[in-house]
């Protein structure tokens, strides 16, 4: 079984309100926004619900889906209101600790492990390089962040697998995996058992 991650640093990550309602983006905020416009530095910043994360408008990152997105006056503002800032474009000067930006991807990855995700993508989401995310995710969290998705991937295939009756191929797309093959051999790795055995473990200790 892999190692659990720093689950005290990866809950501080969900400070920013989920349910907090976005504020309104302009049509010239938002263009500023996906062209990464420098000119439009210091006047406005954009912070993303999704990751927790505020920028610059400039920061080569890729823009955010508009609807997980609000603006700002201030970078204090955004902080105010739970967010940190970009390790990219480092919005007037602040560095986030390597551990609130594990945290950060780590609270993600648990909400959107479903997902196609790959160092790359994750890189793009939460605003560093893949080396960078790589190296400092390790260092902190004790894993890898392909790891980690796994290791949640694995965490709910068991779930949905003790309380559903959905086929095993199915239980793999609904985790993000969509070999069925590579889930098998994947969940036996993390479990011990294939998840057809393992279901039928279940059951009969159910009916015991």
């Amino acid at each position: 079984m892999a190692n659990e991650p720093n689950r005290q640093s990866a809950n501080r990550a969900t400070d920013v309100p989920q349910n907090r309602k976005p504020g309104s983006i302009s049509e010239e905020q938002w263009t500023a926004i996906c062209a990464n416009d420098g000119s439009y530095d210091g006047r406005f910043y954009y912070a993303v619900r999704t990751t927790g994360i505020y920028c610059r408008p400039s920061c080569k990152s890729r823009p955010p889906k508009r609807s997980n997105a609000e603006v700002f006056p201030t970078s204090a503002d955004a902080v105010s209101a739970g967010y940190r800032p970009c390790k990219r474009c480092k919005p007037a000067g602040e560095r986030l600790p390597d551990e609130e930006w594990s945290a950060q991807i780590a609270a993600y990855v648990d909400r959107h492990y479903m997902e196609e995700l790959d160092l790359a993508t994750l890189g793009e989401i939460c605003h560093g390089s893949p080396y960078h995310l790589h190296r400092t995710f390790k260092k902190i969290m004790g894993m890898t962040p392909l790891a980690y998705v796994q290791q949640i991937r694995m965490r709910h295939a068991a779930r949905l697998l003790a309380e559903t009756d959905s086929p095993v191929s199915r239980v793999g797309e609904l985790v993000g995996i969509r070999n069925t093959p590579y889930f098998i051999t994947l969940f036996k790795k993390t479990n011990g058992s294939t998840p057809a055995a393992f279901r039928q473990r279940l059951h009969i200790g159910g009916n015991g």
